[in-house]
């Protein structure tokens, strides 16, 4: 069973993604690839899971097919492209299974979006600890993307093909090395690395993961009951982007310290996170241009 890559432009980016349609009234699992992968991940259970399935493999935004524009690569940015791409398909809430880089980006949406995730998979999954291999961290440095063309030559990439064209003859198969040579062979183009480096980077780095963009945010809620209270606060304790909450005299009920990669994360959690949540009835952003003075360790 050959599953076609279908495509859909969403906010004017190329997106691809597989799709096998099942009976309405089943269920439908969403895979996410991982890290340099793409929907060819999952091709060798795709037809299985449509047995019983909808299932839905999209190309993540800078891998596969799909665009590679510059733009937001963090965890938040891709889940944020899942939830238009779920509503753009009008497929609603779905079991999620993500691999490697996927398993992240599975976890910041079922926490963004809670009502499209009815199950959670983990697979190999990233996001559950500080723990990222040197050579990662190492692809992070500036100028790396300038050096990656030499770990990927042209007759290299040309031998693994003709090895895996024979392997492939003999009627072998060794589905995990395969994949890992598509995600070598893929970072052989030139806009295949970028994207690579610019995810890296966001999900990777430490100044992109969440020191690189300070506000200050005042919110005001709708009801000042306790029971709305309480709500509002149990949110915040679980979103990392904020590192302080206060509960204030005043206006306002909160003043929160905010810190993410950049202002288009920033207002990813602003519209995503904070926007969100039913206890809100107002937010007020005040962006850190400056310190000149910071006590805190």
């Amino acid at each position: 069973m050959d599953i076609p890559l279908r495509h859909v432009i969403l906010h004017g980016h190329d997106i691809t993604y597989r799709l096998a349609e099942a009976d309405p009234a089943k269920p439908t699992l969403l895979l996410i690839h991982g890290m340099a992968g793409n929907s060819r991940t999952w091709k060798d259970v795709m037809p299985d899971l449509a047995d019983d399935f909808t299932v839905l493999a999209p190309d993540l935004i800078g891998h596969g097919e799909s665009a590679k524009p510059m733009g937001d690569y963090s965890l938040g940015a891709f889940a944020s492209g899942l939830r238009d791409l779920l509503a753009k398909l009008e497929i609603g809430s779905v079991t999620v299974i993500g691999h490697s880089l996927g398993g992240g980006v599975a976890m910041q949406l079922a926490y963004q979006h809670p009502e499209l995730v009815d199950r959670l998979v983990l697979i190999g999954s990233g996001g559950l600890g500080r723990e990222v291999s040197w050579l990662l961290r190492l692809l992070t440095l500036p100028g790396a993307e300038y050096l990656m063309p030499l770990f990927f030559p042209q007759f290299v990439r040309d031998g693994g093909d003709e090895l895996g064209k024979a392997i492939h003859d003999r009627g072998w198969s060794l589905p995990h090395v395969g994949e890992m040579w598509r995600a070598y062979a893929s970072l052989g183009q030139a806009e295949n690395r970028k994207a690579f480096v610019r995810t890296l980077r966001a999900v990777i780095d430490p100044a992109a993961r969440g020191t690189g963009f300070t506000a200050y945010v005042t919110v005001g809620l709708s009801s000042h009951t306790k029971a709305s209270q309480e709500a509002f606060e149990r949110a915040i304790i679980r979103s990392p982007e904020v590192r302080e909450c206060h509960n204030i005299t005043g206006s306002y009920e909160y003043l929160l310290r905010v810190e993410a990669a950049d202002l288009a994360a920033y207002k990813i959690f602003h519209t995503d996170v904070l926007g969100v949540l039913p206890q809100v009835s107002s937010i007020t952003s005040f962006v850190v241009m400056g310190s000149p003075k910071d006590d805190r360790a």
